[in-house]
């Protein structure tokens, strides 16, 4: 079985992922926690509840902050 692969753009870094790969199963792969995280997706803001219903694309660029509390 042969897979394809997508490079993308995280944070400065490149990564390969399957082509078929949705936003979300790659952040988790990537071992982000999803509830605190602030996600840029080709230069604009993604809302949390969306991240499963985009799916990767050769040469796109993330952002990724994680949102620290403390005081």
């Amino acid at each position: 079985m042969s897979f394809q692969y997508n490079t993308v753009t995280v944070n400065g870094e490149v990564f390969n992922c399957y082509s078929q790969m949705s936003l979300y199963d790659f952040l988790i792969y990537l071992e982000f926690d999803i509830r605190n995280i602030v996600v840029e997706y080709n230069q604009e803001i993604v809302s949390l509840n969306n991240l499963d219903q985009i799916f990767l694309n050769q040469g796109d660029k993330l952002e990724v902050v994680t949102i620290v509390g403390g005081g």
